[in-house]
């Protein structure tokens, strides 16, 4: 407290004050230089003892913003009497939760960029271990034939990969926010239409049934390029999971209260332990046979919910899976 130069200060000018009163109480009388040391004494003691409390009580506050600086968890800070130093107090603890709720989430922010990158990792390295065992094949095999089938098969390894590290530049640019969706009227079978258009040569070639059902003049609001992409996502897993003449329903429907564009696939659904992770960044579900790299879901809930809508996936009543994509008005 003596160290604080304002203390200091003050201590010399009472001091100063106090020898003065003394002098004239004493060239009074003995009673009135008697009564000025008193008054004296009393007065100091009590300021040195309040603003001995204040300053244990601005200490502590210290103290515990060392501990929020340090990460220190279960940080609590008593309160005060109602008066300026209460005020200060009070605004100070609402800076220290709001700190340690930042680290908080910047621990959990670190440890899922470190999940995230393992996850890469290994993502990345199954189909470059197969790339090599390709390329070693092709060194030691001189038949024409067994050349151009492993030549083919690196060529889908590479699609493969440059798809795989796409969605995840896009993810990322995603959790950064520095994606801006463009919000325009978009015509739903316009967006069907667009979002089917990469896929019509893959369906014929398997057989694939499609059905749509979109009502005219049907809107939402949205950004059409990247909702597209969102539903190319979702049709991509459907195709995977009717397989060979399968079949694929795309039913729109309108409402007061939000437009819905439900697709459904005639594939064998999905287990009841996948339901609650299949948006899960990564998750490939308890099936031993499923492909792709678990990220088409986790992109396609991202650019829908980002854009005000929502995203539900069950299995249907009659068999096989549906998702329900639903705009509110």
């Amino acid at each position: 407290m003596l160290r604080n130069r304002e203390i200091k200060q003050f201590a010399i000018f009472f001091s100063l004050i106090a020898a003065t009163v003394v002098i004239l109480g004493f060239t009074i009388n003995t009673a009135a230089g008697i009564l000025a040391i008193a008054s004296s004494v009393a007065f100091g003691i009590t300021f040195f003892a309040f603003t001995k409390a204040r300053y244990k009580s601005i200490a502590q506050i210290s103290d515990q913003i060392d501990l929020v600086l340090h990460n220190i968890d279960h940080l609590y800070i008593a309160e005060s009497e109602e008066g300026e130093l209460s005020i200060l107090q009070s605004e100070i603890t609402k800076m220290t939760l709001r700190i340690r709720e930042q680290n908080s989430a910047l621990k959990k922010e670190k440890e899922h960029l470190a999940d995230s990158l393992a996850d890469i990792a290994h993502q990345l390295r199954t189909p470059l271990t197969s790339v090599n065992l390709i390329l070693s094949l092709l060194e030691n095999n001189p038949e024409e034939n067994e050349r151009k089938s492993l030549i083919w098969e690196t060529k889908e390894l590479f699609v493969q990969m440059d798809w795989l590290l796409t969605s995840l530049l896009k993810l990322s640019r995603l959790d950064a926010g520095i994606v801006v969706f463009q919000s325009k009227q978009i015509d739903v079978n316009n967006l069907i239409c667009t979002a089917l258009r990469p896929f019509l040569i893959q369906m014929d070639l398997h057989n694939i049934t499609l059905q749509t059902d979109v009502p005219k003049e049907m809107t939402i609001q949205g950004d059409l390029g990247w909702l597209s992409e969102a539903i190319q996502n979702i049709i991509k897993n459907c195709i995977e999971s009717a397989g060979n003449n399968g079949k694929i329903d795309i039913i729109c429907t309108d409402n007061p209260l939000f437009t819905e564009i439900a697709i459904h696939d005639s594939g064998v659904g999905f287990k009841k332990e996948d339901l609650p992770c299949l948006f899960e960044r990564f998750y490939r579900g308890k099936n031993s046979a499923a492909t792709g790299y678990g990220i088409g879901l986790a992109l396609c809930k991202m650019i829908i919910t980002r854009q005000g809508g929502m995203i539900t996936a069950k299995n249907h009543p009659k068999g096989g899976a549906v998702f329900s994509i639903r705009f509110p008005k």
